[in-house]
């Protein structure tokens, strides 16, 4: 996920019973004791199931892999599913992308996503668990996304008398760079080849307080769309001492990076919430030389189509505008290399999940999520009417919640190098939410009333 710090609506209320830590101390084993199975006002998990999840988490958060490069990721969630009884299939539209199935006689078919990617982030959270890939890290939690719905698929698989249908993993790479969802259903047809599902769902960390999760209200966006662009300038380099002989493009760049700054404010209205970011400048190798080229990479978001397409056209012209005014031998170059919409859950599915979590997690626990700038390519799983339901998970300790209420260091959000979720509290919540929310869609079995497959 693209993404910035979340923020909630309404705040939980973080009882002196809840999992205390921050995310920093030990090993997160305590995660196997009663503070993460008992606090929460859920049912408790098997400690066997917990302790499975934990060490997939820590193995996870120890070797990351960057998009497109997911193969260990793959790898072990593969053998994960396979383990519970699920038939996987490898490359699904090519890459690392994986779909596991059980089916369990004619019923609903419930589709559970997670990612798999890492970040180009440098590690400083000081965890004994941490990153041992230099530069990278799962800096977004999808290391938790995975722990938790093998934890659900788990809990799912091994209690099939309770429902019917067919049950989809979805293991997608490539989600940092919003490019790894299409191809999927796409080039891997994957509605196709494994049906099309009657609820997508999915879960994502936020800098909220562990144990909770939070849902967009009724018909409101949880997520922006997003455009992701590279833009190459072209100069003509030479002698830093002779910048008469030169068109220098780190000056283009530069002016460029100035002038998009009030792209947001003068091609949408405020009302619109869009954001435009530069997030990487790239040019030369010494300080003496001008080079021939210069780089940018900017991302646009908004809630709808049309501000995203406004938002790229004035960028397009600030963009030409530097080049032409400094007098560039070439035209610069300007290339979407995603794109996503806004993230939209389904209002009718995303209730039902929401009154599932409330019984499995306390009404307390289930929050309001107000829009959030960050991207996802979620939403492409809505394709051919799909509903989707989508929530946050909260990842937060209690301790470093309330410090930084009372005006402390501020939580660490994702993207960040000390982002560290409270794995003991937010794990379990985690499984529990995906369970919950797949066992509301999934037919009833004969151990709640229906009838045995013939």
């Amino acid at each position: 996920m693209r993404c910035e710090v979340v923020t909630a609506a309404r705040t939980a209320k973080v009882t002196d019973g809840d999992g205390d830590g921050d995310g920093r101390e030990g090993t997160g084993e305590e995660a196997t004791g009663e503070a993460a199975t008992g606090a929460m006002g859920v049912l408790p998990l098997p400690r066997p199931l917990l302790r499975s999840a934990l060490a997939l988490y820590l193995d996870l958060h120890a070797h990351p892999e960057l998009s497109g490069h997911e193969h260990r990721t793959a790898d072990l969630l593969a053998a994960r599913l396979a383990g519970h009884g699920l038939a996987v299939t490898r490359a699904v539209g090519g890459g690392h992308g994986l779909v596991g199935v059980l089916r369990n006689g004619p019923g609903p078919t419930v589709l559970l996503r997670t990612e798999l990617d890492a970040l180009p982030v440098t590690e400083a959270t000081g965890l004994p668990y941490a990153s041992t890939t230099p530069g990278v890290m799962h800096a977004c939690g999808h290391d938790l996304h995975i722990a938790a719905l093998t934890g659900a698929v788990a809990l799912l698989a091994a209690d099939r008398d309770s429902w019917r249908g067919t049950l989809l993993v979805v293991g997608q790479p490539a989600e940092e760079t919003l490019s790894g969802a299409r191809p999927m259903l796409e080039d891997g047809r994957l509605y196709e080849r494994f049906g099309t599902p009657d609820a997508v769902l999915a879960q994502h960390a936020a800098p909220l307080p562990a144990g909770t999760v939070a849902h967009a209200p009724g018909g409101a966006p949880l997520m922006a769309g997003s455009i992701a662009a590279d833009v190459t300038f072209h100069g003509r380099g030479g002698h830093a001492a002779t910048p008469h002989l030169t068109v220098d493009p780190v000056l283009m760049a530069a002016a460029t990076v100035l002038g998009l700054q009030s792209v947001a404010a003068h091609a949408t209205a405020p009302a619109e919430q869009a954001v435009l970011t530069v997030g990487s400048v790239r040019a030369g190798e010494r300080g003496n030389i001008t080079p021939d080229t210069a780089e940018l990479a900017l991302t646009v978001r908004a809630f709808t189509d049309s501000a995203l397409d406004r938002l790229l056209a004035a960028a397009t012209r600030v963009v030409r505008a530097q080049a032409a005014a400094a007098g560039a031998p070439r035209d610069p170059e300007l290339t979407v290399t995603a794109r996503s919409p806004a993230l939209l859950p389904d209002p009718a599915l995303t209730a039902a999940v929401r009154r599932a979590h409330e019984g499995a997690l306390g009404g307390a626990r289930v929050l309001d999520a107000a829009p959030s700038t960050a991207t996802e390519d979620f939403p492409h799983f809505a394709a051919g009417g799909a509903p989707t339901a989508y929530w946050l998970l909260g990842t937060t300790g209690v301790r470093q919640w309330r410090a930084a209420r009372a005006g402390g260091a501020p939580v660490d959000p994702n993207h960040a190098p000390g982002f560290a979720p409270d794995v003991r509290t937010a794990l379990p919540a985690g499984i529990t939410a995906l369970a919950a929310a797949a066992r509301h869609v999934l037919g009833a079995g004969p151990a709640d009333g229906g009838e045995a497959e013939s």
